[in-house]
């Protein structure tokens, strides 16, 4: 008797342990959080694999040419945009959005729509567009069995969204602009107690290209911390661009003086590359 009620104890354990049992979805979910511009871009979206199918075809199994796809499985891929970009040459306000594709031997449509709470490509409706634009297909090798997106070519206002399977590449240009909203935080902060020297030094060595403004702020700069050597690698890099190789190479010298003293051998480095440079 005792036997028969083990067995049954077992059979019903195992039964309730396999109604746990969870298993790995055929496409799993992928999220990606992009630092950009003076924000950031979250994408999420579902990544089949192409498992012999025929892909990117007339009538394929998958994403057949042509046709409205959810660039991806599952719920249609979403963008999320925490500060405003441009797409398409549409600039788009901060929020989320669905990213539909069409698919095409050349070109395909890309599709930003409002859409957030649709399945695949039901519920897509055409008035709920955002923006419509078309970018050009280029071949990549080796084959990517899964599809894939991610983030490439970043700089501070431009990056590029890729979208890649099987031999397919596509790059979607995603741009914003922060420079004037920089130049008025740099030069609000500059007004207040504390002055970010080094910041408005950076910004006007980097963004503006104007080395005397660059060269006034890492001057006051150095004049509160003598022994930043930072500073004075970053003057150096000023005074080369601007044509003042000796006041670069003094500069570079000081550096390397004050950061081999302080046992920091990276600026030490870059100091000496500098110096070589010149």
């Amino acid at each position: 008797m005792k036997k028969y009620l083990f067995a049954i104890v077992g059979i019903a354990t195992c039964l309730y342990t396999g109604a746990q049992v969870s298993l790995p979805a055929p496409s799993s979910a992928q999220t990606i959080i992009q630092d950009f511009g003076m924000g950031k871009i979250e994408l999420t979206y579902s990544r089949p694999s192409i498992k012999g199918r025929k892909l990117f075809m007339d009538n394929s199994d998958l994403a057949p040419l042509g046709k409205l796809w959810r660039t991806g499985a599952n719920a249609p891929t979403r963008l999320h945009f925490s500060d405003f970009v441009n797409m398409g040459g549409k600039d788009l306000d901060s929020g989320s959005y669905v990213l539909y594709t069409i698919p095409g031997k050349t070109e395909w449509e890309i599709i930003l729509n409002k859409g957030i709470n649709n399945w695949g490509t039901e519920g897509y409706k055409e008035n709920e567009d955002v923006v419509r634009f078309k970018v050009p297909v280029s071949e990549a090798t080796p084959s990517a069995e899964t599809f894939t997106m991610q983030f490439a070519n970043i700089t501070p206002e431009s990056c590029d969204l890729y979208i890649r399977w099987g031999i397919t590449l596509v790059k979607v240009p995603v741009t914003t602009k922060i420079k004037e909203r920089l130049r008025a935080q740099i030069e609000t902060a500059l007004q207040g107690d504390k002055k970010p020297y080094q910041q408005a030094a950076n910004f006007y060595f980097e963004w503006d290209k104007d080395y005397a403004k660059a060269l006034d702020n890492v001057n006051k700069g150095i004049d509160e911390n003598k022994n930043a050597f930072w500073l004075y690698l970053l003057k150096a890099k000023i005074q080369k661009a601007a044509g003042d190789k000796r006041g670069a190479e003094q500069n570079a010298e000081k550096c390397i003086e004050l950061a081999t003293a302080a046992k920091n051998d990276d600026y030490v480095k870059q100091a000496s590359d500098l110096i070589k440079s010149l």
